[in-house]
């Protein structure tokens, strides 16, 4: 399992079935009322013929879309993202398409893998790494998709080409439940029905990567489509020991009619990722260089999802679904031992090195289900929306340790056998049970009141008989409110104002690992300790947005979410391992605002955000960080209310350019700043090596399509070949020299980087039929 990085419009009340489901159908992507014109409400008239009205933005607000809900009467500066959107520029990654083009997201490239990259959104993380405090929910066709160990997200495991639309819906919006503290994400996968057609896709490039890809959909009879991708990809990695594999599929078959939709998806994937993980700044005579290594994740996943919707009367939806999803991760990886001593006696005193091997072993399912009702209340419109969930998982993990020693070049190579450390299960058990009311004061007005009743169980047990004081069982409950207001005086402007609140209970890794006199060393040695109290976070959030004219479009938000009682992973002795433990460490902050807007001139699309985020700690507490230069005699340091959070940027600039200089032909460009950091285990912005300075991105797309079916393509990411580092983390350094190598257990603090990758080149060509 992957751990901390070690050294390294308004809701009206629709008559026909038929124009609530198209409406239902259409969520999140938008559509134009001309498009559901044809069955009109009973007490409306016909539009006259080849009227096309302004388009109808629709959100899904809760986990099940359902009617979902116009986006002029959602209190929250909702970003919406087309699948093709992510296929025009070509990105490989969606962590990549969302730091080039998403407002207030950036990313820290921790693990030196494209594909095990963080997401930070205003703040908030949603991250593959065991140790990262998470902050964001993430769902894929109503089904959260934070693994339950953990609450981690593998990137790796959604399947891109899949998407139809991707929602970032900010603040602490109850109704997603567990984890959505600081925003959720929101996906929804492609159906044949308006994903007609095929295509085969085949890209190469810059350090030997090789894509290829399969897409088709299509429908069978009146009530039947369907839709499949599958993909293969071999990177060997711009830096030495990242290289990556990755093998996905993903299917849907779908029956509609007037009433229902009933659809039944399936996918997998089996990634193998290595990462060269943070490097010490003296290695950077070298950028592409490992620390130590090996360092491999593979990651393993199939799932399949039932959804299904269905109007009991013109103004009644029931809505559910039900899944199965079976996660496997080894991790196998390197670690110098802290301990090291060449005339010690103790046999773990005379290993240079330990490799670690891990494995997890997660079986979760549940079901959920949502009631809609659109109708009058004091005869004004009125959307009511009634929920439950339960999700349900068994965890089995199992941790051994290898003595090593290092070559020349720093890889591990062992010198006795793996030996068991950890045989543990855990088993998740959340149940919830939510609301979502939008009333229509008149055609100006709205309020949403929401509400969700959360309960989670989180039970800790040892296999191996060894650790009987492992056993543990955890129980939080809360019920999390949500108020909003929403003014629209014109079509064209909409502002709004919100407040929300949300938990996140403590996950098995972080409940067995909690007590600072033993630390442990993730992902292994869980070990009994003290309960860690829920994360609880408050936002307010205040905003506008609107058009002008037909071209642009225009978005504006403040907000402040505070937490109380915040978990964070406090290293026992910085990046040289990946030892220590979770604590509450009280109150944080992130607040700030965030600007967008969008225009179309001639040929010339242009795109551009601003967004500060002012992330601090609010409460004074003591952090051992022994690598830290300002730590006292104890290895300690005291982090002070106002410093700053590492690894988040108080300012990001973002700006998309796209160029049609003829029809067939577009030209695009993205231009990214991101300011300074500040490393892990310098939380209190003390230490001698500073922040991490800032950086300045270029990339560049283009495409062209040679015929309707044939189109060619080539993408260059971080065109000046910039050096830079996204992420930081304080640390020992054990190697010296020339070579670096292993100084003998004399180590040297210094801060460890997570390098950006260097220029690259891909060109491709896309083959399409109907």
């Amino acid at each position: 399992m992957k751990s901390m990085p070690r050294t390294r419009a308004h809701a009206h009340p629709f008559k026909p079935r038929a124009g609530l489901r198209l409406v239902f159908g259409s969520a999140v992507a938008g559509i134009t009322v001309a498009a559901w014109a044809q069955t009109p409400p009973a007490d409306s008239a016909d539009p006259p013929p080849n009227t096309e009205l302004p388009s109808i933005i629709v959100v899904g607000t809760t986990p099940l879309v359902g009617v979902g809900t116009p986006l002029e009467k959602v209190p929250a500066n909702v970003q919406t993202i087309k699948g093709a959107d992510i296929e025009a520029q070509h990105t490989p990654t969606i962590t990549n398409y969302l730091e080039k083009n998403v407002v207030s997201v950036d990313t820290n490239d921790a693990q030196g893998n494209p594909w095990q990259t963080d997401i930070n959104y205003r703040g908030f993380t949603a991250s593959p790494l065991l140790g990262t405090p998470q902050g964001l929910s993430v769902f894929m066709d109503g089904v959260r998709i934070n693994e339950p160990f953990g609450d981690v997200v593998n990137w790796d495991l959604i399947p891109q080409a899949a998407i139809q639309t991707m929602q970032i819906i900010p603040g602490s919006n109850p109704t997603f439940g567990l984890n959505t503290l600081g925003g959720a994400v929101v996906v929804q996968t492609r159906n044949g029905r308006s994903n007609p057609g095929g295509n085969v896709d085949l890209s190469f490039g810059s350090w030997g990567r090789k894509s290829a890809q399969i897409e088709q959909g299509g429908v069978i009879g009146d009530h039947l489509d369907y839709y499949f991708t599958a993909n293969i990809l071999n990177d060997n990695g711009w830096a030495d020991h990242n290289s990556s594999k990755l093998r996905q599929a993903f299917g849907k078959i779908r029956y509609t009619d007037a009433d229902t939709t009933l659809s039944v998806s399936m996918g997998g994937a089996d990634n193998t990722l290595n990462g060269s993980q943070t490097i010490p700044r003296s290695f950077m005579d070298n950028f592409r260089q490992a620390y130590t290594f090996p360092d491999t994740n593979e990651n393993q996943v199939g799932y399949i999802t039932i959804n299904a919707e269905h109007y009991i009367t013109p103004n009644v939806q029931l809505s559910g679904n039900v899944y199965y999803r079976h996660y496997r991760n080894k991790n196998v990886s390197s670690n110098v031992n802290d301990h090291f001593d060449p005339d010690g006696d103790d046999a773990d005193e005379l290993a240079q090195a330990f490799n670690d091997q891990s494995v997890i072993v997660t079986d979760s399912y549940g079901a959920s289900l949502q009631l809609t009702l659109l109708n009058k209340l004091f005869g004004k419109d009125n959307q009511l929306v009634i929920g439950a969930s339960g999700d349900f998982a068994n965890s089995h993990f199992t941790q051994a340790s290898q003595p090593a020693e290092f070559e020349e070049n720093r890889a591990t190579v062992g010198t006795g056998p793996f030996a068991p450390t950890t045989d543990a299960k855990t088993r998740n058990q959340n149940l919830g049970v939510y609301f979502e009311n939008t009333f229509s004061f008149n055609e100006q007005w709205s309020m949403t009141l929401a509400g969700r009743y959360n309960w989670a169980k989180a039970v800790i047990g040892d296999e191996s008989g060894a650790q009987p004081q492992l056993d543990g069982n955890h129980t939080f409950s809360r019920f999390n409110p949500a108020i909003g207001f929403n003014w629209n005086p014109t079509p064209s402007f909409t502002a709004y104002a919100t407040y929300n609140e949300g938990m996140r209970s403590p996950t098995a890794i972080e409940l067995a690992c909690a007590d600072p006199a033993a630390p442990c060393s993730l992902p292994n040695d869980f070990i009994a300790d003290p309960d860690l109290k829920p994360v609880i976070s408050k936002t307010f959030e205040i905003g506008a947005r609107g058009r002008i004219g037909s071209h642009t479009t225009w978005s504006a938000a403040a907000y402040s979410t505070t937490l109380t009682d915040d978990i964070q992973f406090v290293s026992a002795q910085g990046a040289g391992s990946n030892l220590g433990y979770f604590q509450n460490v009280g109150k944080t902050r992130r607040q700030g605002f965030e600007l967008a807007g969008r225009t179309q001139w001639g040929p010339v699309g242009v795109a551009a955000s601003y967004s500060y985020v002012n992330a601090t700690y609010r409460s004074t507490w003591i952090e051992s960080s022994a690598s830290n230069s300002s730590a006292d005699d104890n290895g300690n340091i005291t982090v002070h209310s106002g410093d700053r959070i590492p690894g988040i940027p108080a300012n990001t600039v973002k700006v998309r350019l796209d160029y049609n200089p003829i029809s067939s032909w577009n030209i695009g460009t993205n231009v990214t700043y991101r300011s300074n950091i500040f490393a892990r285990g310098d939380e209190n912005n003390q230490d001698v090596n500073g922040s991490v300075a800032g950086y300045f991105i270029i990339d560049l797309d283009t495409t062209y399509n040679v015929t309707k079916q044939l189109q060619v393509y080539a993408t260059v990411k971080n065109l000046l070949n910039k050096r830079y580092a996204n992420f930081a983390i304080l640390g020992q350094n054990f190697f010296d020299g020339p070579n670096h190598t292993f100084n003998n257990g004399a180590t040297v603090n210094e801060q460890f980087l997570g390098v950006g990758s260097p220029r690259g080149v891909w060109v491709g060509m896309r083959y399409a039929w109907k």
